[in-house]
């Protein structure tokens, strides 16, 4: 049971009952979708049990308050008929308020693939922070951002086909691998038609890539050149002739960093040898 303070000093980090009509979203909400039964379900909950965990706001003026985390909650609670709901007041500018609603529903998973990469391109775009900045204070790997980030190449009908085929977001982050939005759409038809995995998908996206074989009648078909699949063996071949210029003296620094898409292997050779004077 949450009991009102007498006096209205809203301190940080405590807990009051504030008004619901004080309360206004968060414009930065990156969840843009409320399932109405699902509102519905915790609305009836809210009435019998009361809201368990408060909610998140941040102090606007003397009284109004802006939402940082707890949209269905307050959503449920309106529905319930609550007139007060439980808080807890938080001191934060815009980038802070922006960043703690994307973490609350990216640890309840309460995202779909889309609105996750939105909320990201907001909080990229609008704070003017780089990638990495982003990828550390969400706790994913810089790669793994930008991987969702590519997510937003695709139409709003697309996205739409694809969540509504219930498809993953592996079998997405192929689909955006075709530079052309028709060719997405044509392996979109197929992936779905077909049911394919997220393996076979892969293939379907490796074949739409190939380049088409130009035979004419009057000239032969070249001969196809064997394509090595297994690019660790490129990898290795880079890595021992690295490794044979060290043994040489060439002072040669490597760096290597890894996507679901991409090998990047960095050489960086001086043009002098160790031990060799600059004319």
């Amino acid at each position: 049971m949450f009991s009102i303070k007498s006096r209205d000093k809203r301190p940080e980090g405590q807990l009051m009952m504030l008004a619901v009509s004080s309360i206004r979203p968060n414009p930065n909400q990156p969840r843009r979708n409320f399932d109405e039964y699902d509102l519905a379900g915790l609305a009836e909950s809210i009435r019998c049990n009361g809201i368990l965990q408060p909610l998140a706001v941040r102090k606007l003026s003397e009284s109004i308050y802006e939402l940082i985390a707890g949209e269905r909650r307050l959503r449920a609670a309106r529905m319930a008929g609550m007139q007060m709901v439980p808080c807890i007041i938080h001191k934060v500018d815009d980038k802070r308020s922006a960043l703690l609603s994307l973490v609350e529903n990216l640890q309840r998973r309460d995202l779909s693939m889309f609105e996750e990469a939105e909320g990201i391109a907001r909080l990229v775009g609008h704070y003017r922070i780089t990638q990495q900045e982003a990828a550390e204070r969400l706790g994913m790997a810089q790669s793994t951002l930008a991987n969702k980030l590519r997510l937003l190449k695709l139409t709003a009908a697309q996205r739409d086909r694809i969540l509504s085929a219930r498809l993953s977001e592996r079998h997405a982050r192929a689909i955006v691998r075709l530079p052309d939005s028709k060719e997405r759409e044509r392996a979109l038809d197929l992936i779905i038609a077909r049911q394919l995995t997220v393996s076979e998908t892969d293939k379907l996206i490796d074949q739409m890539l190939e380049p088409p074989a130009q035979e004419t009648a009057d000239a032969p078909a070249p001969k196809r050149i064997p394509l090595i699949r297994d690019v660790r063996l490129f990898v290795n071949s880079i890595t021992k002739v690295v490794s044979t210029m060290r043994q040489s003296g060439v002072d040669a620094k490597t760096s290597r960093s890894e996507t679901d898409d991409y090998i990047e292997y960095t050489v960086i050779i001086p043009k002098k040898t160790s031990g060799q004077k600059v004319g």
